[in-house]
């Protein structure tokens, strides 16, 4: 059974930082496309950062210069290293292994003005 289980999430002023984390079990991690997703209400899922199991990283242009993605093979996590935030950046993120149906259950950003 695949689990996807983020963290990380909260409250952050504009101009701060948050470090989002998804630790992911029963799938070869090491073999497996990782990807940092947000949505808000209303509007579709967004893909937001992409990362190989090689370690070649794609972002989207919103977020280029100020969104890092990185993984751990040892621990199966995937990280999303979130800087300069915007309010903007609010959104329910979610971590999902890429050309799959796993997803995790998210973890709410909020970026206060």
């Amino acid at each position: 059974q695949v689990s996807l289980v983020e963290s990380g999430g909260g409250l952050v002023q504009a101009g701060g930082s948050l470090r989002l984390s998804c630790v992911v079990s029963g799938i070869d991690f090491r073999r497996v496309i990782m990807g940092w997703y947000r949505q808000n209400p209303g509007k579709q899922r967004e893909l937001v950062a992409s990362e190989t199991s090689t370690g070649t990283s794609t972002y989207a242009d919103f977020v280029k210069g100020r969104f890092t993605i990185s993984r751990d093979n040892a621990q199966n996590t995937v990280y999303l290293q979130m800087s300069s935030l915007k309010p903007e950046d609010t959104a329910v993120y979610y971590c999902k292994v890429r050309f799959t149906t796993y997803w995790g259950q998210g973890t709410q950003v909020t970026v206060s003005s």
